[in-house]
């Protein structure tokens, strides 16, 4: 990869906007996060071709993960100017990458289609996990983000997750009555409790365990192109909670 010595380079002074949802819960916003995001988008393009797409998450697309270097730099950065609004009192691990959404509607499986929370495999009375989002996008209709809320049974909810990742996208569609596309508000199943818009070299923090999508409202604009697509800087936080 090109050299590091400019990528990823925080903004030492961030103006954080505390974003309260509908649910009472919060996210994060900084704008200007990078002192050169032009350096990261050329780290993208420079290795387009190792770019995979992901077999271990629901993200509907490509990644690229990053050097030790750049998470290190991420992690400097929430743990000096984020962290504190968490239920986190220090970072075990760290996960960075670059991601770009690819699949066109008719490619997503029924997990794809709906909202998701990150941190399954925690153990939760010991450990939060919190993540973060940069866009690297000039074309704000590529989409922000959005959080959600159940608006069934948490027995109903369950079942629905159980069978997204069960039953093939037209029985998914059949039973629930959710259509093979990127979820960008409220339905039957689930409330929208919240959205930052897209904007170039904005941040988001969040809680990883609350319900979130990304907002693709114009999937006919997706590329695998990281000077035209929907490139992000996708950060994953595993954090020991705070002592009781």
């Amino acid at each position: 990869m090109q050299t590091l010595d400019k990528v990823a380079v925080f903004n030492p002074r961030p103006q954080i906007e505390r974003v309260r949802l509908l649910n009472g819960r919060f996210c994060h916003v900084i704008d200007d996060a990078l002192l050169d995001p032009d350096a990261l988008v050329q780290l993208a393009v420079t290795n387009r071709m190792a770019f995979n797409p992901v077999n271990f998450s629901a993200y509907p697309g490509n990644y690229l993960e990053m050097p030790a270097a750049v998470a290190v730099r991420l992690d400097g950065f929430f743990a000096e100017h984020v962290r504190r609004e968490f239920d986190a009192r220090r970072t075990l691990d760290v996960r960075c990458r670059l991601s770009m959404v690819t699949l066109p509607p008719s490619a997503l499986r029924p997990f794809q289609a709906i909202c998701h929370t990150d941190g399954q495999h925690l153990d939760p009375r010991r450990h939060s996990i919190q993540a973060s989002v940069l866009y690297l996008f000039k074309d704000e209709s590529l989409g922000g983000t959005s959080f959600y809320e159940p608006a069934r049974s948490a027995e109903e909810t369950a079942l629905l997750f159980r069978d997204a990742n069960t039953l093939q996208a037209a029985a998914f569609t059949q039973k629930y009555g959710i259509a093979q596309n990127y979820l960008c508000a409220s339905n039957d199943w689930f409330t929208q409790v919240g959205r930052v818009a897209a904007k170039w070299n904005r941040i988001v923090f969040y809680d990883g365990s609350m319900l979130h999508s990304g907002d693709i409202f114009a999937p006919e604009k997706l590329s695998d192109d990281p000077l035209t697509g929907r490139l992000t800087l996708n950060g994953f936080f595993t954090s020991r909670r705070n002592a009781a």
